[in-house]
């Protein structure tokens, strides 16, 4: 894995240069370059790779991922959004450089991750490129995080259309599970994966995203500054509606769990190294922390 972290390092440091007009370059290069997980780009790249695909092949695709990815966390820190001054433990990238660059700063992310796809795959054929950018588009948009984004706004206020654990579901599903979905989808995209291994991916990614978010809403209540680099409890002083403010955190630790197993489940079959250490790492830390 972390080779593979490695390898989207160096690779997003060279799509991106500073050049001018300096201040936006330099605005999407602060926080993108901030030390992350990198777990949505690994898992494309894995994809590919468990798949018989070409890693090279794959990296733009995977790099436009985190691109996409760190946009939705400059915009999510926003006053406007969840006004929050710190991520990854350094100051967010409005407290950095003004709100206004940093909301064009997120803008300008979306769009270059789509032009790195077209520039950059040039191993791919044409119709992989273009179902790649669609992929990318609905995960992007209104089908995707911005869908997830906007019913997690109003989830404060406790609109509740479909109910609460329907809400719930729809705000997982959209706003963090997309991203998973996409890196896989893409994955198995640059690596021409059938039908059917790409739909056995796509619910291992959507288990994995679903998972990931009830961990990400328990460590919210029980971690600390220091462990997740950003502000601890903000969730439950907003009042969000969360899987453990809906089901508690007991039962928000046992679903995690079952959802992990799902994932093993469907992903041993494929000895990847990379996905089982990304399953072990959300396991660990969440047996750490709450035994």
């Amino acid at each position: 894995m972390e080779t593979l972290i490695k390898l989207v390092n160096q690779k997003l440091d060279e799509y991106i240069e500073i050049k001018y007009p300096k201040t936006i370059f330099e605005a999407m290069k602060y926080t993108l370059s901030l030390k992350g997980k990198r777990l949505r780009p690994v898992m494309c790249l894995e994809t590919a790779k468990i798949l018989g695909g070409n890693i090279e092949s794959a990296l733009p695709a995977a790099c436009a991922i985190e691109m996409l990815h760190v946009q939705s966390l400059i915009h999510d820190d926003l006053p406007c959004m969840d006004n929050d001054d710190f991520r990854r433990g350094k100051p967010s990238n409005h407290k950095v450089f003004g709100e206004a660059a940093a909301v064009l700063a997120g803008d300008a992310l979306i769009t270059y991750a789509i032009q790195t796809i077209i520039e950059q795959s040039k191993n791919l054929s044409d119709s992989q490129i273009l179902n790649m950018v669609l992929e990318y588009s609905k995960a992007a948009g209104v089908y995707g995080i911005i869908g997830g984004q906007i019913v997690d706004i109003e989830s404060e206020k406790k609109h509740f259309e479909d109910g609460k654990e329907k809400t719930l579901y729809y705000i997982h599903l959209k706003k963090t599970a997309s991203l998973f979905r996409l890196a896989v989808k893409l994955g198995c995209i640059a690596a021409n994966a059938s039908a059917d291994t790409t739909i056995e991916l796509d619910e291992f990614a959507l288990g994995f995203g679903l998972a990931f978010q009830i961990y990400d809403d328990i460590m919210d209540e029980i971690s600390s500054f220091e462990e997740m680099g950003k502000t601890i409890g903000k969730d439950k002083s907003a009042q969000k509606l969360t899987y453990t403010t809906l089901y508690g955190l007991d039962n928000a630790k046992n679903k995690c769990f079952e959802l992990i197993k799902k994932c093993h489940d469907i992903i041993d079959k494929y000895e990847s190294n990379v996905f089982e250490e990304i399953l072990g790492m959300v396991e660990h830390r969440l047996e750490a922390r709450t035994n």
